[in-house]
């Protein structure tokens, strides 16, 4: 069995954007990533958030608001963060080998009917990219 590169995204909430992003690694490379999301301040998933998902064709299996704390016993090769607040929060890690700081607006605090599709428009390009740079073999 090969190794699967262990990656956490962090969010203040743990609603809306990390929710998205765990759920559009896993579904885009579950073969080479282990992947977890979790929040510095925890609080249910937006229902907004799940709909574009499955809309997406995403699945939203094994999804939960988690707390940062909850996983502090787990090592991750890569942390991301997905707001400013959560970056600056994030000290608290253990030691992850990579902290890699992507911002996106909150989309629950957006007026626009979109945001949601936006944002996973924006993270799901974003993961592509990542998962390209990290599977490249010399």
């Amino acid at each position: 069995m090969s190794y699967k590169i262990p990656v956490l995204f962090v969010c203040t909430g743990n609603s809306a954007r990390s929710q998205i992003a765990e759920a559009l690694l896993r579904h885009t490379d579950s073969q080479n990533f282990e992947v977890a999301s979790a929040g510095t301040n925890p609080k249910p998933i937006d229902p907004k958030a799940l709909e574009v998902l499955e809309k997406a064709g995403v699945s939203t299996e094994g999804l939960y608001s988690k707390a940062l704390e909850t996983l502090a016993d787990r090592r991750f090769d890569v942390v991301i963060t997905l707001c400013d607040k959560a970056a600056q929060e994030c000290q608290l890690l253990a030691n992850p080998a990579e902290v890699l700081a992507w911002n996106f607006e909150d989309p629950s605090a957006s007026s626009d009917p979109k945001a949601f599709e936006h944002t996973l428009q924006a993270i799901h390009e974003r993961i592509k990219l990542f998962v390209l740079v990290k599977t490249k073999r010399n």
